[in-house]
């Protein structure tokens, strides 16, 4: 059956929404900020260097477990992952570190209601019907992907250990001591806290936390747990933005004393 525009029950308008605030321009922006995330990334993917300065390591490359890392010193973890050709080119180690936060994100709750309404149009805003002539939702392929959300969260609580460590050895110098705070040490700690806390407000989160109980007396600590996710769940559009931006520059900044155009300057040492 029809629906939306094409639906029969409609009111005979030529007009799509009566609306006259300019509605477009929050899927318009999300759009743009989003698709230049995708842009970049991809970029970073492929251009396959500066990603280590030591002891700073991108997030798009950790962990680099490939042995296209070389000896870099960047695979903290060893490169269990040989060097894989497709149509002849190094496929970068980003490749196997990319696609469990794209799943994450992609399948998340409130990014499926910001791309839904900017690249599907489904629907674009509220009040304002969407172009398609049919809508399953999410109970055939490719949406029914959907339904993998929670095994990306979990997978994304690893990568978000691996980072945290990434973080700590920050605070180590290029001659291995302890205790040196540079700019890049902070900026690995920020992106660090930020991943977690878009983590831990997760709707999935949540769920596991305090999920399939029938009685939270029982569960004191699991109750205690679940109210302070629940807080940081009223935030989760929030820290979803944020974080985004916090990974993007994050390796930005790698990328820029990687290459020699930054200096990773120290703040103090203790």
């Amino acid at each position: 059956m029809a629906t939306g525009v094409f639906s029969s029950r409609r009111a005979s308008i030529k007009e799509r929404t009566l609306r006259t605030d300019k509605w477009w321009l929050q899927p318009a922006f999300t759009f743009g900020v989003l698709f230049t995330f995708v842009i970049y990334s991809t970029f970073r993917a492929f251009e396959n260097k500066y990603y280590w300065a030591e002891p700073l390591i991108s997030p798009f490359y950790s962990p680099c477990l490939s042995t296209a890392c070389g000896d870099t010193g960047a695979s903290h973890f060893g490169q269990p992952i040989g060097e894989i050709f497709i149509g002849g080119m190094l496929l970068s180690p980003a490749f196997f570190i990319l696609v469990i936060p794209l799943g994450f994100r992609l399948t998340c709750y409130y990014y499926r209601k910001a791309y839904y309404r900017s690249f599907w149009m489904s629907p674009p805003a509220c009040a304002v019907a969407e172009p398609h002539k049919k809508y399953t939702g999410e109970t055939r392929a490719p949406l029914i992907l959907q339904n993998g959300h929670r095994w990306f969260f979990y997978l994304g609580l690893i990568l978000n250990v691996i980072l945290t460590y990434d973080a700590v050895i920050a605070f180590k110098s290029p001659e291995g001591e302890w205790g040196h705070v540079t700019v890049g040490s902070l900026v690995l700690t920020a992106n660090a806290t930020l991943l977690w806390l878009y983590s831990l407000s997760c709707h999935t989160c949540r769920h596991t936390i305090g999920g399939r109980l029938k009685n939270f007396s029982e569960h004191p600590a699991r109750y205690k747990a679940w109210t302070i996710v629940s807080k940081l769940n009223s935030r989760h559009p929030l820290f979803a933005w944020i974080s985004l931006f916090g990974v993007a520059l994050t390796d930005f900044y790698v990328r820029q004393v990687a290459a020699g155009k930054l200096e990773n300057l120290p703040i103090f040492t203790f």
